[in-house]
C-alpha cells in the first residue's frame, strides 16, 4: 500500500509515490540479527531496490536502527548536505556525474541545490524546493545567515533569497579559482566548514576564508585532504582521502605559513588510523582493481580488505545516540557499502588515535548487502542523530580512474543505469527519541547565547555562527559569564571563541581563561591572546609564560605556536624555554621553528650552547636537524657558511656535530643519474672539507658523502648529458603539455612536480626521465603499488605526447621529448591489456 504526499518543486506541486505506509509510520528498519553480521549470502546481481526494500539490507549494532528521511524523486544524486537555522536540509545534487562509463554529457548543467522540509513533524521530508539549478557538478554548500555559499568549480558563489520563496535570486561570484571543471571531479575543492575559530575551512583548496561585514576574505593555506571535512567539540579538524580514512590537524595549519623554509610541518593532516581494514558483508568484486586478490580483495570471498573509497566523514557531536559515540568519527566507504566508526583516543603526548571498536569481531558500524548503497557523506544533525547521504547508484568511480576490469564488471552487472536516484537516512537508537527541529531564525541574541550550553554541538555551532555573523556585541556580558561559569568545558570554549568573533575578548577575560580547568580553554585563550602578546610589555605575556610547565600537551603546543608572535628577542628566550622542556615532541619543534623565520641560526647557536653538557639527548637531535634543514633552505649565504662550520668544531659534543651533519644530509641527499648536485654554495666549505679528510669515522664519512653532493665556485662540474634544444614543433608540444598538465594532472600532482599526499615527485623521477615507453605504458594502462596512477588513455596520442614532453623537460628535468608516433606505437603494442602495470613488470621490459 502506498500513500500520496504533496511537495513543492519550485512553484509547481507534484505527487510523491515512493514509500510504503508501514515505512512512513515505523520510520525505520530495526537492526537485524545476528550481529556482527559476517558475510551474507546474496546474489551477484545488483538490482535497484525501492527505499523500503533497501531498509531491509542494513545491519547495525544492537539497539540501533536506520530510518529513511528522503528518497527519489524528492532527492537525486545527493553528494553533500547542510542544515539551516530551521533544521531544513539543503542538498547539493550532482546529477551530471558519470551518466555512463565514458562520462559523456557529464558537464551538462543539470545539477541543483534543493531544500527539503518536513512539514508534518514525523521526521520524513515531504516538501522540496529547488533553490538553484542549471549547475555543473555542484559539490559543496554552506548555509549562512546572510546567504548560502555554493561551490560548483571553478566558482564559489554567495547566493541569496531576497523574496522568501527559497529560490536564489542573487548570485555573486566570490572566487573563480575554486577548482576546475576540466579535472577529475573527485579531487575538486569541497568542505566549507565554519570552524570553532570562526574561519571557514576547505578541503583540496589552497586557502581558508573569514566572512565579515558581507565580505569573504581569503588567507592562503595548504591544500589538504580529498573528501569532506569535520570538527569535534574542541575544534580539531578531520579530513581524509580515498585510501586514508582519517587524518587530523593537531594544530591550526596557518602557523606554518610563517616560515616557508620549514619543511617539517608536523601535526597537520596527520593520519591517525590504527589500521585501514574494513569488513563488508557482500562481495565487492565490482570495484577498481578487484583482480588484486589479497591486496584489494580477499581471495576467498571477494570482499574489500581496506578503505579504497573513503568519503566525507563526520565527528559525532549529537545528544540522541549513546554517549559512547560522542567525539567518535564516522567514515563512509561507498565501494564497501558501509560506514566505519572510529573511536578517538588521546595518548600522554596529546596525539590522537582512531580505532574501529568492532575490529576484533570484524564488523563495521553500518553495513549493507545492497551494492548500490553508496554512502558518500555523513553529518551530525540538529536532531541529535547521524544523517547519511546515499548517492544510490551503480557507478561511483570516475572515468579518469576507471580500469578496464571495472568497466567489464559494470557492464556484466548492469550497474550503469538507472540514474537520478538517491536517499538520505538517519541513525537512531532505542534509548532516545530524535530531537525536535530548531527554529533559530527569529531568536534574539540573548536566546542564542543560551544554546551555547546545549549538549548537541550543531546547536552550539549554529548559535555561535549566528551571533558572530550578526555581530551581536550586546550579549558580550552574557558570553563573559559563560566563559567563566559555564558548567561544561565545551560551553566555556565556544563562548570564548564567540567573544573573539565579536572582537570582544579583552585581556581580562583572556587572563581568566588561561587559568581555566580545561586545557582546551587554556589553549584557546593563548591563541586568541596573540594580538596582545605581540605588544612589548603586555601583561598577557607573563600570563602565557606561566603556562610553560602546564601538564597538558595541547597547552604546550599552543604555546610553541603562539610565542612566535612575541617581540624579538623575548620571542627567542621564551621559545628556548619551550623547546628545552618539550623538544621530544616533534610537533612542538615544528611549531617553534615556524615562528623563527630569519632567526634560526641565532636560535640554533643558543640552543647548542644551553645543551652542550647534556647526556640525555632525547629530542635534541630532532631540534638540531630541523633547524639545520631550515637554515639551508633559506638561501642565506652567511647563515649557511656558519652552519657548515659547526660539524667541524671539535669543541662541540659529538651528538651536536652529527645532528647538524644529518640535517645537511637531508637537504643534499644521494643524487640520481641526472642531478648530481642538490646544494650549490657560493663559497668553498673549507671546514667541512677538512672534516671529510680527517680520521673521525662517522663524522668524516658523512661529511665526505655530503661535500661530494655539493657544488661551489671552482669545483669542476660533473659531466651531465647534453640537453638538446627543442625544435619549434617540440616547443609547441611542450607548451601544450604544460596547459594539459595544469588542467588535468595537478589534482594529484603539484604544479611544480613535487611530491604530494596523493602522488610521488615527478622531479628527477626514474619513471619520468627513464625510457619513455615505460612512462607511456603507465599513462595508458596505469601503475599500481603503494601509490596508484590511474590510466589516462582517453587523451589522444598528440595530447599524451605533449604531457610527457612537458614533464620530461619541466622543473629541471632534461630528458628527450616524445612524438605522437611514440604514443601510437605503445598504444598499439599494449592493446587488450586491462590491468595497470606493476613496478616489477615494467622493470622486466627490455
Amino acid at each position: 500500500m502506498s500513500i500520496i504526499c504533496n511537495y513543492t518543486f519550485g512553484t509547481t506541486t507534484f505527487c510523491w509515490l515512493f514509500i510504503s505506509l508501514s515505512i512512513l509510520f515505523t520510520g525505520s528498519c530495526q537492526q537485524q540479527e545476528p550481529w556482527p553480521p559476517g558475510l551474507q549470502d546474496v546474489p551477484d546481481e545488483s538490482p535497484v531496490l525501492e527505499p523500503e526494500e533497501a531498509l531491509g539490507t542494513f545491519f547495525l549494532p544492537p539497539g540501533y536502527s536506520i530510518e529513511l528521511v528522503a528518497a527519489e524523486p524528492l532527492v537525486e544524486d545527493p553528494v553533500a548536505i547542510d542544515f539551516d537555522a530551521e533544521g531544513r536540509i539543503w542538498v547539493a545534487e550532482m546529477r551530471g556525474y558519470m551518466p555512463n562509463v565514458d562520462a559523456e554529457g557529464e558537464n551538462e548543467p543539470v545539477g541543483k541545490i534543493v531544500v527539503l522540509e518536513d512539514t508534518t513533524g514525523d521526521g520524513v521530508m515531504d516538501k522540496k524546493t529547488v533553490y538553484m539549478d542549471n549547475l555543473v557538478l555542484p559539490r559543496a554548500l554552506k548555509v549562512l545567515d546572510s546567504g548560502v555559499l555554493v561551490a560548483a568549480p571553478p566558482y564559489l558563489w554567495m547566493t541569496r533569497d531576497t523574496t522568501g520563496n527559497l529560490q536564489a535570486d542573487v548570485v555573486e561570484v566570490l572566487r573563480d579559482d575554486y577548482g576546475s571543471p576540466d579535472v577529475n571531479p573527485e579531487v575538486n575543492p569541497n568542505g566549507l566548514l565554519w570552524g570553532l575559530d570562526n574561519w571557514i575551512y576547505n578541503t583540496r583548496y589552497r586557502g581558508r576564508f573569514y566572512y565579515e561585514n558581507g565580505e569573504l576574505l581569503k588567507e592562503d593555506a595548504r591544500s589538504l585532504g580529498q573528501w569532506g571535512i569535520s570538527m569535534d567539540d574542541y575544534g580539531y579538524i578531520y579530513r581524509n582521502s580515498n585510501e586514508n580514512p582519517i587524518a587530523v590537524d593537531h594544530t591550526a595549519p596557518h602557523y606554518y605559513s610563517r616560515n616557508e623554509n620549514l619543511n617539517r610541518r608536523r601535526g597537520v593532516y596527520e593520519s591517525i588510523y590504527e589500521n585501514r581494514n574494513i569488513w563488508p558483508i557482500r562481495s565487492n568484486s565490482g570495484v577498481n582493481r578487484g583482480y588484486r586478490t589479497n591486496v584489494v580483495l580477499h581471495e576467498e570471498d571477494s570482499t574489500l580488505i581496506r578503505f579504497t573509497a573513503a568519503s566525507s566523514l563526520a565527528a559525532y557531536r549529537g545528544d540522541r545516540l549513546p554517549d559512547e559515540l560522542r567525539g567518535d568519527v564516522f567514515v563512509p566507504d561507498p565501494a564497501g557499502n558501509l560506514v566505519q566508526r572510529f573511536e578517538i583516543t588521546e595518548d600522554r603526548l596529546g596525539n590522537l588515535t582512531a580505532r574501529n571498536p568492532y575490529h576484533d569481531i570484524k564488523a563495521a558500524f553500518l553495513s549493507s548487502t545492497d551494492e548500490r548503497f553508496r554512502p558518500v557523506n555523513i553529518s551530525s544533525a540538529p536532531d541529535g542523530t547521524l544523517y547519511i547521504v546515499d548517492m544510490y547508484r551503480g557507478v561511483i568511480q570516475h572515468r579518469y580512474y576507471l580500469t578496464d576490469y571495472l568497466r567489464n564488471e559494470i557492464r556484466k552487472r548492469d550497474l550503469e543505469k538507472p540514474l537520478g536516484l538517491g536517499r538520505i537516512y538517519r541513525i537512531v537508537h532505542e534509548s532516545k527519541e530524535p530531537d525536535t527541529k530548531p527554529q533559530f531564525s527569529g531568536k534574539t541574541p540573548e536566546e542564542l547565547v543560551t544554546y551555547l550550553e546545549h549538549p548537541n554541538g550543531w546547536w552550539r555551532d549554529t548559535a555561535q555562527r549566528l551571533l558572530v555573523e550578526r555581530q551581536a556585541v550586546s550579549v558580550s556580558p552574557e558570553l563573559r559569564s559563560l566563559v567563566t561559569e559555564g558548567q561544561e568545558d565545551y560551553t566555556r570554549l565556544q563562548a570564548l571563541w564567540t567573544l573573539n568573533g565579536l572582537h570582544a575578548a579583552d585581556e581580562e577575560i583572556l587572563e581568566q581563561a588561561m587559568q581555566d580547568s580545561s586545557p582546551h580553554v587554556r589553549a584557546a585563550a593563548i591563541r586568541i591572546a596573540e594580538p596582545f602578546i605581540s605588544q612589548p610589555g603586555n601583561t598577557l605575556i607573563s600570563s602565557a609564560l606561566n603556562l610553560l610547565d602546564d601538564d597538558r600537551s595541547v597547552v604546550r603546543r599552543q604555546l610553541a605556536a603562539s610565542l612566535g608572535e612575541l617581540p624579538s628577542p623575548q620571542r627567542e628566550e621564551a621559545m628556548l624555554s619551550v623547546i628545552n622542556r618539550y623538544g621530544n615532541d616533534s610537533l612542538v619543534v615544528s611549531l617553534v621553528v615556524s615562528g623563527l623565520s630569519g632567526r634560526e641560526l641565532a636560535f640554533l647557536n643558543n640552543y647548542l650552547d644551553q645543551n652542550a653538557g647534556k647526556t640525555d639527548i632525547t629530542g635534541t637531535v630532532d631540534v638540531v636537524e630541523t633547524l639545520a634543514v631550515t637554515i639551508l633552505r633559506s638561501g642565506n649565504s652567511e647563515d649557511i657558511r656558519t652552519l657548515l662550520e659547526l660539524p667541524a668544531d671539535e669543541n662541540r659534543p659529538f651528538w651536536q656535530r652529527l645532528s647538524v651533519l644529518e640535517g645537511i644530509d637531508d637537504v643534499a641527499p644521494p643524487h640520481s643519474t641526472t642531478r648530481v648536485r642538490r646544494l650549490e654554495l657560493d663559497h668553498r666549505p673549507s671546514a667541512l672539507l677538512s672534516l671529510a679528510e680527517a680520521d673521525q669515522e662517522t663524522l668524516s664519512d658523512l661529511a665526505s658523502e655530503v661535500v661530494e653532493r655539493m657544488g661551489w665556485p671552482g669545483k669542476p662540474k660533473p659531466q651531465l648529458p647534453e640537453v638538446i634544444p627543442l625544435t619549434q614543433a617540440e616547443q609547441a608540444r611542450f607548451e601544450q603539455g604544460e596547459k594539459l598538465f595544469l588542467n588535468t594532472c595537478t589534482a594529484c600532482h603539484a604544479s611544480d612536480g613535487q611530491e604530494t599526499d596523493m602522488a610521488p615527485s615527478l622531479v628527477d623521477s626514474e619513471w619520468v626521465l627513464g625510457r619513455p615507453d615505460k612512462l607511456l605504458r603507465i599513462l595508458l594502462q596505469g601503475l599500481e603499488g603503494e601509490m596508484l596512477m590511474p590510466p589516462v588513455a582517453y587523451h589522444s596520442d598528440e595530447e599524451l605526447a605533449a604531457i610527457v614532453t612537458y614533464i620530461r623537460r619541466a622543473w629541471g628535468n632534461n630528458a628527450s621529448p616524445v612524438d605522437p608516433s611514440d604514443v601510437s606505437e605503445i598504444r598499439g603494442v599494449t592493446t587488450g591489456r586491462e590491468r595497470p602495470w606493476t613496478r616489477e613488470e615494467l622493470e622486466a621490459i627490455r
